[in-house]
């Protein structure tokens, strides 16, 4: 086994927009970039995703949001700011950045930015959510919010949002 990540490599680039309909059914994709000031955020992406789903005039269907970096998720919660610091502080007490970690030996491993502790933080959240779209709105309970869990950052990342559904 190489000291090197392997790297996944499309034979077609993802289109910064797309969008195809056939009869009442309209799929439509595009990515976006969320910036980040910390090495451990979370951002609020709810609105942007809702405004998204309204504009497309989508009335019953999906929407996936995906994270395309192994150190940034997304994820479902309340957007608070008690419950936001207990989330960082649970994901620093589950993962300690400085414990032995192979990924961040030079030994074991070719990746500089020392990050292991974000690659298995991400795990615990994910990179994807499914919701469901109801009478033009996404459907969601009343404390939920569609959160980014920015776990080394501050980066710029980029997301992919694809919406689905009968027009």
């Amino acid at each position: 086994m190489s000291k090197s990540s392997t790297v996944t490599v499309r034979e077609a680039p993802i289109s910064e927009v797309s969008t195809e309909t056939a009869g009442g059914l309209m799929i439509h994709g595009e990515t976006f970039l969320v910036e980040s000031d910390q090495r451990i955020e979370v951002v609020d992406l709810t609105d942007r995703i809702m405004q998204l789903v309204r504009k497309l005039k989508v009335r019953e269907g999906v929407v996936s949001l995906w994270s395309l970096h192994t150190t940034c998720t997304v994820f479902i919660n309340e957007f608070q700011t008690a419950l936001l610091s207990d989330i960082k502080r649970f994901l620093e007490q589950m993962v300690a950045r400085d414990a032995d970690w192979r990924h961040n030996d030079p030994e074991h491993s070719d990746c500089d930015r020392m990050n292991a502790d974000s690659h298995l933080r991400a795990l615990l959240l994910g990179h994807s959510l499914t919701l469901q779209i109801h009478a033009g709105e996404v459907v969601l309970g009343q404390w939920q919010r569609v959160l980014l869990g920015e776990l080394d950052g501050p980066r710029a990342r980029t997301l992919r949002v694809q919406v689905m559904g009968i027009v």
